[in-house]
């Protein structure tokens, strides 16, 4: 194999090869994803099983993920340091996870919800994988279309795994619709096994334990939080009006498409979060005005007028994405809004947001739209 040859990270990578072995992540991560989707409906059908269907796909993609990790470290081809560090720090996190979740279910029992340490543990995982590989494409694909496409497929495949865990929610929302309604989605097992874990007999109070065992706040905090965080830095990156829109949006269109598989198959049901499109667009329109705002006011640029131009950015979108996670409550189902959240949200979006422009600015990441005009200056 002329290629398999040991080499420190950052070796000159053919193109040819580069563009293989990120074709190999995008396959990993597409089984993950399948698997990941499939699993929570599954959880909310029918008893845990380890070998079920859903954690074998899942599982492929981690083996595939495994090997091209190895490839990565082995070769020293397609990575800079940072990213084959941050690649191997992902997946040796989530490969130490794994066995935690087996042993906590062995101990625990139903582990009814989807925020358990073990859990949180295989998503901090992948959230290292997948930026290592955002990192390794970024820096290493050819300026072009493809090179934006994929670096925005990345980021959907972020977004999902960002927001995971509120598919709990999600699910769960309407689980207790539909036991309100007379109808159940979740086997007698299931169920069963899930009141005697808590003490109490299948009713109603079992039923909003199982299906919504966080606060009320966490859905809306975590959702501008973190969702919003991944489409600024998609945003941020990728330098073009729409780029968060479209991450958002492939996100959306892929739990919209797998919603009629699955329940036309006899699995229970989600609400899927439109809302986050609509964020997206937000984010897209709050770059527009971002800096504008802040020369208006300031009369300049510098880092004081880029922080007082993120505060205008943070402050344009927060109430309309609370506004559609409301609407979207109202007309489509989603889980409850606890309105009083949207402080402590716009907060935590401030300051990560801030904080992605400063380290952005300290490490040079300019996006592929002012790359592109650099490479083709003389």
């Amino acid at each position: 194999m002329p290629y398999w040859t040991r080499g420190p990270a950052g070796r000159e990578t053919p193109q040819d090869l580069f563009r293989v072995l990120y074709l190999g992540w995008l396959a990993a991560f597409t089984l993950k994803v399948l698997g990941s989707a499939w699993d929570v409906s599954w959880h909310f059908k029918w008893l845990r099983d380890d070998l079920a269907p859903p954690h074998l796909l899942n599982s492929a993609g981690t083996v595939l993920a495994l090997a091209l990790t190895i490839i990565h470290g082995y070769t020293g081809y397609g990575v800079d340091k940072a990213a084959l560090r941050t690649i191997q720090w992902g997946t040796g996190i989530f490969l130490v996870a794994v066995p935690l979740d087996l042993i906590n279910h062995r101990v625990n029992g139903l582990d009814i919800t989807s925020w358990s340490p073990s859990h949180i543990m295989l998503y901090v995982g992948t959230f290292f994988m997948i930026a290592g590989v955002i990192r390794g494409w970024f820096i290493g694909a050819r300026p072009g279309r493809e090179r934006t496409v994929v670096l925005g497929a990345f980021f959907a495949f972020f977004l999902e795994n960002v927001h995971f865990p509120e598919q709990h929610q999600e699910y769960g929302i309407l689980s207790i619709g539909a036991w309100d309604n007379k109808a159940v989605y979740a086997e007698q097992i299931l169920l069963q096994f899930a009141a005697d874990q808590m003490g109490r007999p299948v009713d109603r109070t079992m039923m909003t334990g199982f299906a919504l065992p966080v606060p009320d706040f966490l859905y809306p905090v975590y959702a501008v939080v973190a969702g919003l965080s991944v489409l600024v830095v998609a945003r941020l990156l990728i330098g073009r009006f729409g780029a968060a829109t479209l991450v958002a949006a492939g996100y959306v269109g892929f739990r919209t498409l797998i919603w009629p598989l699955l329940t036309f198959t006899g699995f229970p049901p989600s609400a899927v979060p439109f809302f986050l499109v609509v964020a997206g667009l937000l984010v897209d329109v709050a770059f527009l005005v971002r800096m504008p705002a802040a020369r208006a006011v300031l009369g300049a640029a510098g880092a004081t007028a880029a922080a007082y131009g993120t505060l205008v950015a943070q402050s344009t979108i927060m109430g309309p994405v609370y506004g559609a996670i409301k609407g979207q409550e109202g007309l489509l189902g989603a889980p409850p809004l606890a309105t009083s959240s949207a402080l402590w949200a716009g907060l935590g979006l401030l300051a990560v947001w801030l904080a992605v422009e400063w380290l952005a600015g300290k490490r040079d990441l300019q996006p592929i739209e002012a790359r592109v005009i650099a490479t083709a200056t003389p």
